[in-house]
């Protein structure tokens, strides 16, 4: 007989599939040696929010001029900002584990973990069986072989948002998504930013308008070097200085008190002893599930970053409804990650869902384009908007295969899109609905009414 009825592996998303087993009779076993909540509310988009949300209040108060609005920015308690953020989501996680430890049928493993065989680990000391397992370990931060790297005391992302005191410089490895974000932050917040990235563009991943876009508006508030690979890093001084090249030996050295490593994100598979299970992995490490959430191995599923379906909180939650619904109760759910959105909090945001321009040409697949700026709808005159658009790809059929918005609050107006992609509206559907005026969702509408008028 098993030993449990559940294992779940990782206390991020995962905890919510351990608390589901629980209060469906299972014996369940949670396993998460560091604080529940997982890499989003400890050292991901909870942390990084609320360090932006004081980089935007900075923000507004130097830019009330433009209002014809005399204020003065005095100073910024960097380390209130952070004992703040750091007592509320320490709390959040405390409070959590503590419910844990009280729930009916559940036991919780504040230990590391890895199979040791066919659903078998090894914890508590002791080797433990069980019907099923569900693998949600996350991600961790990729650190490459950079010459000189392991010799300085650099920074990753959830270094960097628990900093009391801000760097007075700072040199950020990689343009995307975290060190566009993070950049904005601790730039809005007095510190000197620079970017190297190897990319032409910073946020390479965005649809080509956005990308060039914002890296004209990053370029403006810090030092940015695109086409640049770092080739190695070293002590300067009280500092460190980092040197990099482009493809044609052009070479560049920047120097800063702190180095931030934003190179992304790699599966956090390596250490479990998926081989003992009979669990495949890609070529990168990423856990291989079917539709079903399943992986290679009999009884044992696998969602979230691990899995690489796609390595947003938002997805993991969305993965965490099929999981439960699978491995829980017995179901056969196949989880559909389509139209799957983005966003970026930088200023100005970022979103995104559906296919990029690129790809669509990569594809060789026949599309239109449909346009509209924040700067012509009433409520971008009233914000004094200067950048930011809405870009609309569209079959020729109408169908909505790409949103692309780059604009104050993009992480808001993405939405309307992802429930027009989700239901296969058109966009006549969309460009034909009433919009209220004179809100910033106007402009998605002259995006949409732009491309169905062709």
């Amino acid at each position: 007989m098993a030993d449990f009825d559940l294992i779940v592996i990782g206390g991020g998303t995962g905890n919510n599939v351990a608390a589901a087993g629980a209060d469906a009779g299972l014996e369940t076993a949670l396993v998460e040696p560091g604080p529940l909540g997982g890499t989003c509310l400890n050292r991901g988009c909870n942390p990084s929010k609320m360090l932006i949300q004081a980089a935007n209040a900075a923000t507004n108060v130097r830019e009330a001029g433009r209002f014809h609005v005399d204020a003065t920015l005095n100073g910024i308690d960097h380390r209130a900002v952070v004992d703040e953020m750091d007592d509320t989501l320490s709390g959040l996680a405390e409070k959590k584990k503590a419910g844990f430890r009280e729930k009916d049928n559940l036991t919780l493993f504040d230990e590391y973990t890895e199979f040791v065989g066919e659903r078998t680990l090894a914890l508590g000391g002791e080797e433990v069986t069980a019907d099923r397992v569900v693998v949600a370990t996350g991600s961790t931060p990729i650190i490459p072989p950079i010459d000189g790297l392991d010799d300085i005391d650099y920074l990753t992302s959830q270094d960097a948002l628990y900093l009391r005191e801000p760097p007075e410089s700072l040199v950020i490895l990689g343009g995307g998504y975290i060190a566009v974000e993070l950049g904005y932050a601790f730039e809005a917040l007095g510190t000197d930013v620079t970017i190297v990235e190897m990319m032409d563009s910073l946020i390479p991943r965005e649809d080509g308008d956005v990308a060039t876009a914002f890296t004209d508006i990053a370029a403006d508030r810090h030092d940015v070097y695109t086409g640049h690979r770092v080739m190695g890093v070293e002590e300067q001084g009280e500092g460190h200085a980092v040197h990099a090249e482009t493809e044609a030996g052009d070479e560049l050295t920047v120097e800063g008190s702190e180095v931030l490593v934003a190179l992304g994100r790699q599966p956090h598979s390596d250490e479990l002893g998926l081989d003992a299970a009979g669990i495949d992995t890609d070529d990168r490490g990423f856990i291989e599930t079917n539709e079903y959430l399943e992986t290679t191995a009999d009884g044992v599923f696998a969602q979230g970053d691990v899995a690489d379906n796609a390595m947003f909180k938002h997805s993991g939650d969305y993965e965490t409804r099929f999981t439960i619904r699978n491995a829980v109760h017995g179901e056969r759910a196949a989880v559909d990650l389509s139209a799957m959105p983005h966003t970026i909090f930088t200023e100005p945001q970022i979103a995104g869902v559906g296919a990029t321009e690129d790809e669509l040409i990569e594809d060789d697949v026949s599309y239109s384009v449909g346009r509209a700026a924040f700067a012509d709808s009433a409520m971008g005159r009233a914000k004094k908007l200067d950048d930011g658009f809405v870009k609309v790809l569209a079959g020729d059929d109408g169908e909505i295969m790409g949103t692309h918005i780059l604009g104050t609050e993009a992480s808001t107006l993405i939405h309307e899109a992802v429930v027009a992609m989700r239901h296969d509206l058109t966009v006549g559907d969309v460009a034909d609905t009433i919009h209220s005026h004179p809100t910033l969702s106007r402009v998605v509408e002259a995006a949409f009414r732009d491309v169905a008028n062709e």
